[in-house]
């Protein structure tokens, strides 16, 4: 496959990545109510990192948001941090990929070019991990206290946007690796390249030294 293709590949993955990391940011399920033992469910309880509500059997949702953010858990000051920053972190990498890219005439030469490309991968690959270790942190706090003993409140279960965030921090690093790796395989493809041309042109120099000279008769140029 050529470096074009890959890059485009690579962006479209990383683009899809960046989308769900978006859309996991304001997702309502990032924890639901658990429900043991129960045939009928009358209310879902159900959080996320802005705000908790719960949703009767009508369909009808009261909502309540977060009072203060100084006064939340750190756990959950610390995911919004790091979502905001994978958000940012994919849109800036999505712009310098455009930039980057071998099918696109904005950039400047080659050589910017590949390096905004390479500065995309990292871009990308960084917001892959800040997506994953925010799900991740807030996936560990629910499923210590679901399964502590002694934590007698509303127990939660992992909800539907922690899976969609690590889904989408997958295909960032997937994407920004690919990224990378292209562009450093087509960069040595370049340099042996230009090696072997180089080693042409010796070894065909040095075939003419060994030559011996052409002799013409008197009448050769007649």
């Amino acid at each position: 496959m050529s470096t074009m293709a890959t890059e485009i590949v690579g962006f479209f993955l990383t683009v899809s990545g960046w989308i769900l990391v978006s859309s996991t940011l304001p997702a309502d399920y990032w924890k639901v109510s658990s429900v043991d033992g129960t045939v009928i469910t009358t209310a879902t309880f159900w959080s996320n990192l802005w705000k908790t509500c719960v949703t009767d059997s009508t369909g009808v949702s009261n909502c309540k948001d977060f009072p203060s953010m100084l006064a939340l858990d750190a756990y959950i000051q610390v995911c919004r941090g790091l979502m905001i920053a994978a958000v940012f972190l994919g849109f800036l990498g999505a712009t310098l990929a455009l930039l980057g890219m071998k099918c696109t005439r904005v950039g400047g030469s080659e050589t910017t070019k590949a390096r905004l490309a390479v500065f995309a991968g990292f871009q990308f690959i960084l917001c892959g991990l800040c997506c994953a270790t925010a799900c991740s942190i807030y996936a560990h706090r629910i499923t210590t206290d679901f399964f502590d003993p002694l934590f007698v409140a509303q127990k939660f279960e992992l909800g539907a946007a922690l899976f969609i965030g690590w889904a989408g921090s997958v295909l960032c690093i997937l994407g920004g690796s690919i990224f990378c790796l292209s562009l450093s395989t087509g960069s040595s493809f370049r340099v042996h390249h230009k090696h072997g041309e180089r080693s042409k042109t010796a070894s065909s120099l040095q075939r003419e030294l060994l030559e011996p000279p052409r002799q013409f008769g008197r009448n050769a140029y007649v």
